[in-house]
């Protein structure tokens, strides 16, 4: 699933454009459109053909991404395994030990993340995958003992069915791209069609187009949900011009005369971000969804928006109990529970399902993984409860999952299970030499462990060469407070780490330090974490990241585009500036310079004075936040120092781009 479908489920990929629709002639084009199911077809056929070892082990690791993003995992493993013994690197080894891992071969998967930690030259990075592989092996052997059991259902077809939710007639809407409505077009991504809601009946196993108000021809349409009297649908729709970049929204639609109205998007959407997997709570006045506003913890976060008198209020982000820094989707409600999707929680491989409550309706509990055979190494998601069909009084509880688990049927199928009651177990009768113990109180622990991290880069002397992963820095200085109170020293351990005991309800505020390093802080927070018995002690970690200071060398700032012959900060700009005013009030001891690069189009002397007003915008728009004016210098380059040097005729688009940007260098 996560890799398959462009946008509407992972979004790994947020964007497309009219060249997707462009006929191609070999499969590395194939694969830069993100056509996928093409290049598959392609490439191998071009990696045998080629002699040089290093464009062979770039073939392969275009293969084996492309088999990824079409569900093969098996053939990925494979072409990344091939791409790394040609030279690759260090990304195709990484996926190999990911693909691996998704295959339940945890043993294999283990070594593979070992040796990467030793090709970057930091076990720290992959501590907990290693780990991860260890308790996911655990949870598969113990399997036999979960009260829970899964079977396929029965209307899955060879395409993709997914994101399964029940009416109040016990039909079950669902999401499918097996292409019998609307003659949608293909997908070039998986090869099969653009994605629409479909319906099982209740009473049959006959699958219908859900709604032709709500499915179109030219978009992705999916992962809804209903209200409890089903008079009212919010699901998800990408879609956008067709030479502008399709985003995700929520759309919402009430069912009136015997029909849905037509879909209007959420009032609290905003452009050039993502939303998806909607789900109601029981109260119908509020909505559980995926995001990946970069305001969030990152990747992509479940918030919660309430109904206003005026529309749906601005959606409160979930607390760090439930979100990571990675992927959190597929939110389901049920009662005060909440089932959902995550990458970033220890799990077995993929997408895995997890539950938390709400504890005296305000504090979320430790998140419990449901483990197999409810997971597997594959994506599991889209997990739903089911009222009701099946009334059988052993069946504890009863609904429906999605995953892309081998021996399905097609790339993403969906599964019936149960949980049933389970049997008594019989316990021979003997002399009772029950010894009573007084119990002790459950002691509620919350442990916080710190770790100060740098940057390892590819070129370790260029800070706009790739990131490789990070490594503790040693003895660096924290300082901690809580709320308002005055800042305490930390100490590490042993090991570099910092272990602080912390308080309930409670924020914590965290600056590190270091000579040669650039400040900065960290934040953590217990307010809504929750107590539960099954887990007094709870784990978690907060890494704070300080940069080397490189002077004297331009760091290009990312996303900082103007508009055509104009300098003004555009409004998608500002969130790299507030970063990088958020750097100059953590470091007030160092100066900067601002400057600004156009492409090689246009007058040698227009470009350059354009530059320089663009450069002075920048600066302009620190000082009104607070920077001191002699901390900052504005310097226009125009055209005279590209970041790729070519010829202004033969440059193409990309390359144009790369030598319009807004970067920044520390002085002193």
């Amino acid at each position: 699933m996560k890799n398959t479908f462009l946008i509407l489920l992972p979004f790994l990929v947020c964007c497309f454009s009219c060249s997707f629709v462009q006929k191609v002639n070999d499969g590395t084009t194939a694969y830069e459109r993100k056509q996928f199911a093409l290049a598959v077809k392609m490439l191998p056929e071009e990696y045998n053909k080629e002699k040089s070892q290093i464009l062979k082990g770039r073939l392969a690791y275009q293969l084996a991404e492309s088999y990824k993003r079409t569900n093969q995992n098996d053939e990925a493993i494979d072409w990344y395994k091939t791409a790394f013994d040609s030279s690759y690197g260090i990304d195709a080894l990484k996926g190999y030990a990911d693909a691996l891992k998704q295959a339940e071969r945890y043993k294999e998967a283990k070594a593979a993340y070992k040796e990467l930690g030793i090709e970057i030259g930091s076990p720290y990075e992959y501590r907990k995958d290693i780990s991860s592989c260890d308790i996911a092996a655990g949870w598969k052997k113990n399997a036999v003992d979960n009260a829970y059991k899964t079977i396929a259902t029965d209307f899955n077809s060879s395409k993709a069915d997914y994101a399964p939710i029940i009416d109040k007639n016990g039909s079950i809407i669902f999401t499918s791209d097996r292409g019998a409505i609307n003659e949608k077009e293909e997908y070039k991504w998986t090869g099969n069609r653009y994605s629409d809601l479909y319906i099982k009946l209740s009473e049959s196993n006959e699958v219908n187009g859900y709604s032709d108000v709500l499915n179109s021809s030219e978009n992705n349409e999916g992962t809804a949900s209903l209200n409890s009297n089903g008079t009212e649908i919010i699901f998800t729709k990408c879609a956008g011009a067709e030479d502008e970049d399709h985003y995700c929204k929520l759309m919402s639609a009430t069912y009136e005369s015997d029909a849905w109205s037509t879909p209007k998007i959420l009032n609290f959407t905003k452009p050039n971000i993502n939303y998806g997997h909607p789900t109601f709570h029981s109260s119908d006045n509020i909505i559980f969804f995926s995001s990946n506003d970069p305001d969030g913890w990152g990747g992509y976060d479940i918030y919660a928006s309430e109904r206003g008198t005026e529309g749906w209020k601005e959606p409160r982000l979930l607390g760090r109990s439930i979100n990571t820094e990675k992927d959190e989707k597929f939110p389901h409600m049920d009662g005060d529970t909440l089932y959902f999707a995550s990458e970033g929680h220890t799990g077995m491989g993929g997408l895995d399902i997890f539950k938390t409550y709400l504890q005296n309706g305000k504090k979320w509990v430790p998140v419990q993984n449901m483990l197999p055979p409810i997971n597997s190494g594959s994506d599991d998601f889209g997990f739903v409860v089911d009222y009701i069909n099946d009334k059988d009084s052993k069946v504890l509880q009863h609904g429906f999952l999605s995953s892309n688990r081998p021996l399905g049927q097609g790339n993403d199928d969906i599964y019936k299970f149960t949980k049933i009651v389970p049997p008594q177990k019989v316990i021979p009768s003997r002399k009772d030499t029950t010894v009573v113990v007084k119990k002790e109180p459950v002691v509620h622990k919350i442990l916080l462990e710190v770790f100060v991290v740098e940057k390892i880069y590819q070129n370790p002397d260029d800070p706009n060469s790739k990131v490789l992963g990070r490594r503790p820095i040693s003895n660096p200085d924290i300082q901690m407070k809580i709320g308002q109170k005055a800042n305490a020293k930390v100490k590490p351990n042993n090991k570099g780490a910092y272990i602080i005991e912390l308080d309930s309800e409670k924020d914590y505020y965290f600056f590190a330090s270091k000579a040669n390093y650039l400040n900065n802080n960290g934040f953590f927070s217990t307010k809504g974490i929750g107590k539960d018995s099954k887990t007094p002690i709870q784990n978690f970690d907060l890494e704070i990241t300080l940069d080397k200071i490189f002077k004297n060398k331009e760091i290009v700032l990312e996303n900082i585009y103007y508009d055509f012959d104009k300098w003004n900060i555009r409004t998608d700009a500002e969130p790299s500036l507030i970063k990088l005013y958020s750097l100059l009030n953590q470091n007030p001891g160092i100066k900067v310079q601002l400057a600004s690069h156009t492409d090689c189009r246009g007058q040698e002397n227009y470009n350059q004075e354009l530059s320089q007003k663009r450069a002075q915008s920048a600066v302009e728009y620190l000082i009104e936040k607070g920077i001191q004016s002699d901390r900052l210098t504005a310097k226009g380059y125009g055209e005279s120092s590209p970041a790729i040097s070519c010829s202004c005729n033969d440059c193409d688009e990309d390359e144009h781009q790369a030598n319009r940007r807004t970067t920044f260098k520390i002085l002193e």
